[in-house]
């Protein structure tokens, strides 16, 4: 059988950016991208540098800032991609709704909504003060030129939605699904206004030079299969389609949604993000093929002894098959303490076994790892 870096409409020069969109949109590739979901964080010394003089928000909005983190990481990772240092929460302060971040305990959202008379309130026409997340891009954009891809997110509607009506976290999101079924027409009027400022930042993005859009659905795990079809799917596929017509694949994650991704797959989302709890082979399949998916190695593995981690790296290799549409990834997101070496070692370990391993069947088993 020809392997995938023989194949004639590979191009032979392709770069990171390169090899990333052909990745998204599922065509071959020389072997699948890599980059990581919060590559640029406080596991990194130079971030927390950053940080020892700014906080999280001042960064987001300083593109100076925002655009040497995002250009720092994805540097020093040697990846495909660059994702730019922003956060899920920015487009609530023009709606209306101010937050902070409190130490410990994660985002804040001072005045939750809790009726249909304060989702009424909402802005939807100050998408224009989120124009510094577009600035960064246009920074990192220049900087890299094609060598690597950008991408550009957003939250989505219901993740958004979950953070404005909860305040913050939530564990069983009560007032959000308390909402969605006793009322929804602030529901609906809550999640139509989200989708028009979401578009006008994505858009904002895209014109700076983002290549791709990200849209994080992180809490969409907690409804079952026929609540996601009711009550968050057909705005989710508003905002998934608005933003393709902006010129640029989507990619689509959540986070425990295993169940819900022949569901997500009906968004039309070029890529869905998978995490690590169901092998990339049976989540692929279960997407019935129709789209390209990301992911998806437990971000804890990058603790474990090298051994332990080339192995679970080759089986994902091994599960993808070589199968055009692959993009390397964690299934969420690095977590503060991770050595950065374990991140730069699969790096290399993508490139260096994605040939030979591509269609190898890679045993489940670990090494033994002397102790000691």
């Amino acid at each position: 059988m020809t392997s995938l870096i023989d194949t004639p409409d590979i191009p032979l020069d392709m770069t990171g950016g390169s090899r990333f969109l052909r990745a998204c949109l599922r065509k071959p590739t020389d072997r699948p991208p890599v980059w990581f979901l919060r590559q640029a964080g406080r596991y990194m010394a130079e971030y927390r540098e950053v940080r020892k003089h700014h906080t999280l928000v001042e960064i987001c909005k300083r593109p100076d800032l925002a655009s040497e983190v995002t250009i720092t990481a994805a540097e020093k990772l040697g990846v495909d991609a660059a994702i730019i240092f922003a956060d899920l929460l920015l487009p609530l302060e023009p709606m209306g709704l101010d937050f902070e971040f409190v130490a410990g305990e994660g985002p804040l959202v001072h005045h939750p909504l809790r009726s249909a008379e304060a989702i009424d309130r909402l802005r939807t026409d100050r998408a224009g003060a989120l124009e510094y997340v577009g600035q960064a891009i246009e920074k990192v954009a220049a900087h890299f030129g094609d060598r690597m891809g950008i991408i550009g997110f957003c939250g989505a509607p219901f993740t958004l939605a979950s953070y404005m009506i909860e305040g913050g976290s939530s564990r069983n999101y009560i007032f959000t699904k308390q909402m969605m079924y006793s009322e929804p027409y602030a529901w609906q009027k809550l999640l139509d206004k989200l989708v028009t400022v979401l578009v006008a930042f994505c858009k904002q993005q895209v014109d700076a030079g983002a290549d791709v859009i990200q849209i994080f659905d992180s809490w969409v795990g907690s409804l079952g299969v026929e609540d996601y079809r009711d009550y968050v799917l057909p705005v989710t596929k508003r905002l998934v389609r608005a933003v393709q017509e902006l010129g640029v694949p989507v990619i689509y994650f959540g986070v425990d949604t295993a169940s819900l991704l022949p569901a997500m797959r009906e968004t039309g989302a070029d890529v869905v993000g998978l995490d690590w709890r169901t092998p990339l082979d049976e989540g692929w399949k279960s997407l019935g093929y129709g789209c390209a998916v990301q992911g998806n190695l437990d971000p804890i593995t990058l603790f474990a002894p090298e051994p332990v981690l080339e192995t679970r790296v080759k089986q994902i290799l091994a599960q993808a098959a070589g199968r055009p549409g692959h993009i390397f990834n964690l299934g969420h997101g690095i977590v503060p303490g991770t050595p950065v070496e374990s991140v730069q070692a699969v790096v290399k370990m993508v490139k260096q076994h994605s040939p030979k391993y591509a269609r190898l069947e890679v045993k489940n088993e670990i090494p033994e790892v002397p102790l000691g």
